[in-house]
């Protein structure tokens, strides 16, 4: 069912009318509450957990994670969300004492955040 619904969130953001980076408020604001406490606001993982994961949270400016969300249009962030790297996501936010309220998501809601990042990462160039 996870797989069916990130291809077809894949191909709706392909068909989607795109909106202008500044006019992605749902994008921005999901992307603020949910994903700058690691990745930072500019997407370069600099937020204050950043480096409290093991992993350690990626720099979403790279080139190859550009070339992912260009090449997967919503698939990326759709998977991360879904599926977020098994337990380190939630187990890192636990650890550090971040609770976030659990989140609905819409398909408008990952296509606005890939949109949102797509725009963050091409002003980054």
């Amino acid at each position: 069912m996870k797989i069916l619904f990130i291809a077809s969130l894949g191909i709706l953001s392909l068909t989607q009318t795109s909106l202008a980076f500044a006019d992605n408020a749902n994008g921005k604001n999901l992307y603020l509450q949910r994903c700058s406490m690691c990745h930072g606001t500019g997407l370069k993982a600099t937020g204050p957990l950043a480096k409290k994961s093991n992993p350690p949270t990626p720099d979403l400016t790279t080139s190859a994670f550009k070339k992912r969300l260009n090449d997967y249009p919503g698939v990326i962030v759709s998977s991360i969300i879904l599926r977020p790297n098994g337990d380190l996501i939630p187990r890192t936010l636990r650890e550090n004492g971040v609770k976030l309220s659990p989140h609905s998501w819409s398909v408008k809601d990952l296509r606005d955040l890939n949109q949102y990042m797509g725009g963050v990462i091409s002003q980054n160039r």
